[in-house]
């Protein structure tokens, strides 16, 4: 018999290391056959709730109950670059007694490498069994349906293979396949969205929709929330309120409540003044008449009541992205490409693009796209043929894994401070004031690696403005931006002077570029008249 999943969480709040509280009382309910989105600015607090939820932080207040098992994925999966392999990726989003249990495994089969002695073949023999009860076998079974599915090989032949060599959308589908097909009922989803081309979006949208599954997300993809979400639980103002109709209808929700509190708040303010009045005038009688103290003292005891209960919330103020991409004129042709090959990705193509064109790089994962990015960005790629910039043409490149080992232990100030080889440095107060706009102004003492996904988003777009960059070469920017801050990178796209090359997998992002260059799955490289949603998986040996 199916196991019915739910999760619980009862006034939940939350304080960060300097002691400042990130929310308070936060409640709600995923019940089997729900999709609850997790909404809210950036920095708000999304990704803590989940990891409180996922058992990895501990809550200053409140607790969670969840029935039918836990899993988790993280958000980083999608920019797994170091050494570890699919098997290791897909034990990461495994219960932690089948983690320890492969741990162990492994460490006894190094020790037989050594030693097989009769000890260390009765602790090989302990560990296969306590691999078979932590269910090891059966999930074995389950993963070369995921690797067939998510790679097109059996997990026997991917198990070592090296994540690294995957692309990010290749890892996601990975470990959501896991997730899905596996037996716990209740899923926490970090941006499972992310590196997903369309189809892999599109197949998401209809997993989410059928699942029987208590499915708590984050994601700020608005497509695929108003397909998939039952529910939204909106992380704003320091605390949480939840929404029960569909994302269509969120923002409408979203103005009425704030709309009701408003008004409560008015009424609290004149109820206050007024208690207050009370008190002064209570207080001044008593000073000549006894007969009105009891009075006074009761009005005091009322007005110390009525604080302690405390107001409604204001409303949460709009941190808006207000980047002054400037760019400058450039010759012509900003961008041309000469019998270009990027070895073993594509086949040989021409293309030209030219000063203030507006360019999305559409295609399945794997084919090749941010690889040409970072090309023109100047990085080693391996190639052959030509791509040359124009004339005064400076390349900015927005990484779409925020991979910045250069940044890691530096704060914000700092990283602006001294600048770079692409960009001069700021002092302290221009630092902050840049910060400032881009919603950073309370992270400026931060260390980068401590941000948010759509913090590092904003802070990158930050340093592209900095940088005096002529052609701006974008990999997924709005990936990781809250609603607000993409719209405000859409509308500073459309002031820059300049040139934009974007990689994007955003179906309404895409809509505002005038150029569609797509990169098949065959390895063919063509310009076409709108966007390409639907190209197949990259067909290449494996």
């Amino acid at each position: 018999m199916r196991r019915v999943g739910f999760l619980d969480a009862s006034a939940l709040a939350y304080r960060l290391p300097d002691g400042r509280e990130l929310f308070r009382d936060v409640t709600f309910r995923v019940s089997a056959g729900s999709v609850v989105a997790v909404v809210g600015a950036n920095g708000a607090g999304k990704t803590t709730l989940l990891r409180i939820l996922g058992g990895e932080l501990p809550p200053a207040q409140g607790g969670t109950r969840v029935e039918g098992g836990l899993a988790v994925m993280p958000q980083f999966v999608g920019s797994v670059r170091d050494d570890r392999t699919v098997r290791d990726l897909l034990l990461a989003a495994a219960p932690s007694a089948l983690r320890k249990a492969a741990a162990e495994l492994d460490d006894v089969e190094l020790a037989l490498m050594d030693d097989d002695s009769e000890p260390v073949q009765m602790r090989y023999a302990e560990a296969l069994a306590a691999w078979g009860e932590a269910g090891g076998y059966t999930t074995e079974v389950l993963w070369d349906t995921v690797t067939v599915a998510a790679l097109g090989v059996p997990y026997d032949r991917a198990k070592y293979r090296g994540v690294k060599t995957l692309s990010g959308g290749e890892q996601k589908r990975l470990v959501l396949e896991a997730l899905l097909r596996g037996p716990e009922q209740v899923l926490l989803l970090d941006e499972p969205d992310n590196y997903l081309d369309v189809p892999g979006k599109r197949w998401l949208e209809e997993r989410l929709t059928e699942t029987p599954k208590a499915v708590l997300l984050v994601s700020h993809d608005r497509e695929l929330l108003a397909v998939a979400a039952t529910h939204v639980v909106t992380v704003e103002g320091g605390s949480a309120w939840v929404h029960s109709g569909g994302f269509g209808t969120w923002h409408e929700a979203r103005e009425a409540r704030w709309e009701r509190i408003a008004e409560q708040r008015t009424r609290w303010d004149e109820k206050h003044a007024q208690l207050r009045q009370l008190v002064i005038t209570l207080r001044q009688q008593a000073s000549y008449n006894d007969g009105m103290a009891s009075r006074y003292q009761a009005a005091q005891t009322r007005l110390r009541k009525f604080e302690e209960t405390g107001p409604p919330p204001l409303p949460p103020k709009q941190e808006r992205l207000k980047p002054r991409l400037r760019g400058g004129r450039t010759g012509i042709r900003a961008i041309t490409c000469e019998n270009l090959e990027l070895t073993g990705l594509m086949r040989p193509f021409g293309l030209e693009v030219f000063f203030a064109d507006r360019v999305c790089v559409l295609g399945s994962n794997g084919s090749g796209k941010s690889h040409f990015l970072r090309l023109l960005a100047g990085d080693d790629v391996a190639h052959t043929g030509v791509a040359r910039l124009g004339a005064r043409v400076v390349p900015g490149l927005f990484a779409q894994t925020h991979e910045h080992p250069e940044w890691v232990g530096r704060t914000l100030v700092d990283i602006l401070w001294h600048g770079d080889d692409s960009r001069p440095g700021i002092d302290r107060d221009q630092a902050i004031a840049a910060l400032s706009r881009y919603g950073l102004a309370a992270q400026n003492d931060q260390r980068f690696e401590t941000l948010s996904g759509g913090q590092q988003a904003r802070l990158q777009v930050l340093l592209l403005e900095l940088s005096g960059a002529t052609l701006l070469l974008l990999d997924e920017p709005t990936d990781n931006l809250d609603l607000h801050s993409a719209e405000a990178l859409q509308a500073a796209l459309a002031e820059f002077t300049g040139t934009v090359v974007a990689v994007t997998h955003d179906r309404w992002f895409a809509r505002s570029f005038d150029r569609f260059v797509l990169f098949r799955s065959d390895g063919e490289v063509s310009e076409v008249d709108e966007p390409v949603w639907d190209e197949e998986r990259v067909r290449r040996a494996r």
